[in-house]
């Protein structure tokens, strides 16, 4: 079988240039020989099979390569079967183009991360890849390289990449939505630069996970989706919640607040409110208590679910306004007295 180009890169076979690069820079910085000055023996076989995993999956023809005859195919270490078919081999031998050789690893990484990462600039003085079997020495970039890179304080944090500002756009949301939790699809257009350096516009759709109960100014980041250039870091694109106004009910922290209007009759004697709930339930909620004008009905855990604590909810309160009569008759007066002891 050979080596797992997709295993040693941690992604699959579906894997995008994007998840390909990224996978790449990752696992680039963790393993350089410079960053594991314990345990560089490991750390040079690991880097230099990184680096020769990302050159054949983002070369599109020696990833079809690959991916038909596996690295002995790839190398020309053993003739590949019948090819007929396919556009890279004629006659069912492996052309000497095809005879892959990996390039020199610190090459690799100087190209992906370019002039402004923290090895730009070290061009042209060996590498691992390609049987060299040099470094960079560690003297020339100081003991703490990789600090700009969140691994510590590092004094060269000028010259690591610049990321894009994030995108922000608004996700407008049904209160149901938020309620009961959903999955909005969006489709983003972007460009991204291939191995070539070659700009190329995308699109692409992205499945954005609402959790129940979230609330407005939630932020679902999608790290890294904005437009690729080179030497820059792509922006974050962010989408935030924005809840849409509801006909019945308001939003106030993790309760849902509804309004009844009654009659005066109805404060004073009871009065029976009935409502349809956020997914579909009705609830009877008889009012025993004299209701004045302040007063709030509190149904408790029929509100909003809470994300940190997802069997708990906020409660439902229950508002009241109360239709006075312009005028009472003097038998209404009567009575009210009489209710009252007056």
């Amino acid at each position: 079988m050979g080596v797992d180009y997709y295993k040693i890169l941690q992604v699959d076979r579906n894997a995008s240039d994007d998840d390909l690069k990224k996978a790449y820079r990752k696992l680039a910085m963790k393993w350089h020989p410079d960053k594991n000055p314990n345990n560089k023996k490991d750390a040079e076989a690991r880097f230099k099979q990184i680096s020769e995993a990302y050159e054949v999956l983002s070369d599109s023809q020696k990833r079809a390569v690959y991916d038909q005859y596996g690295e002995e195919g790839l190398k020309g270490q053993v003739p590949p079967p019948n090819a007929g078919g396919t556009s890279y081999f004629s006659g069912g031998e492996m052309p000497s183009s095809f005879r892959f050789n990996p390039r020199n690893a610190d090459d690799i990484f100087a190209e992906v991360f370019g002039q402004s990462s923290p090895f730009g600039g070290m061009g042209g003085m060996g590498g691992m890849g390609g049987g060299r079997g040099t470094r960079f020495p560690s003297a020339f970039f100081g003991d703490n390289i990789f600090g700009s890179y969140g691994e510590g304080g590092g004094s060269m944090h000028q010259s690591a990449p610049r990321k894009a500002a994030p995108i922000e756009n608004n996700l407008p949301c049904s209160l149901e939505e938020l309620y009961k939790g959903t999955t909005k699809k969006m489709k983003i257009s972007r460009e991204i630069v291939d191995a070539s350096n070659k700009s190329m516009q995308v699109e692409e759709i992205i499945n954005i996970d609402i959790k129940a109960g979230w609330k407005k100014g939630t932020k679902i980041t999608f790290t890294e989706k904005g437009n690729e250039q080179p030497g820059i870091i792509p922006a974050d694109l962010v989408f935030v919640i924005d809840e849409k106004p509801h006909r019945v009910f308001t939003r106030d922290g993790n309760d849902l607040v509804v309004s009844q209007k009654i009659s005066l009759a109805e404060a004073l004697t009871g009065y029976t409110a009935h409502l349809t709930t956020l997914d579909g339930r009705n609830l009877t909620i008889p009012v025993k208590n004299v209701i004045h004008p302040t007063y709030e009905e509190v149904v408790t855990g029929e509100g909003m679910p809470i994300p940190k604590d997802p069997p708990r909810r906020g409660n439902l309160r229950i508002k009241f306004s109360i239709r006075f009569p312009a005028r009472l008759t003097s038998e209404q007066k009567a009575g009210i007295k009489k209710l009252f002891g007056a």
